[in-house]
């Protein structure tokens, strides 16, 4: 039974693909264990986003019990990176999913001053890319922080 439940497993994660939307919104940081991290690609705040690299999940509570626990470890050390490199005043972790209906989870550092402060992100300002050297920047920071390497361009 143990092995027909890894052979699942596997197949799922095989079958991970990204929704267009994340792909189209956000740039790659890297991979951890279980989850994708992506780097939301609006520089008004430092907003990444992890997804579980399972497929067709759309609720926390489909993830297997032993890949729960993995994603709040993964939020978690993503949380405090994000706060102590950045010191802001308030994370935001959000799982929203009326738009995009693929599992994935915001992680939005939060300072009084921001553009949004205190309402929520979301509709408030039009996205503003990174520019391409700050964005390599951010990306190289990221990664060096979560010890994650550069990903292989195919």
């Amino acid at each position: 039974m143990r092995l027909s439940v890894k052979l699942i497993r596997a197949d799922i994660t095989m079958n991970f693909e990204l929704h267009p939307q994340l792909a189209a919104d956000t740039v790659l940081v890297g991979d951890l264990p279980l989850c994708r991290v992506l780097l939301m690609n609006d520089r008004q705040y430092p907003w990444t986003i992890l997804v579980p690299r399972r497929a067709a999940l759309r609720e926390i509570y489909e993830l297997h019990e032993s890949d729960q626990l993995r994603f709040w470890r993964e939020s978690s050390l993503l949380s405090r990176t994000l706060m102590t490199a950045f010191n802001g005043d308030k994370l935001n972790i959000a799982a929203l999913g009326n738009m995009v209906p693929q599992l994935h989870i915001h992680h939005i550092v939060r300072f009084k001053g921001d553009a949004a402060w205190p309402a929520p992100v979301w509709g408030k300002h039009p996205a503003q890319p990174y520019d391409s050297a700050t964005l390599n920047e951010r990306l190289l920071q990221l990664r060096r922080l979560l010890e994650l390497e550069a990903p292989s361009v195919a």
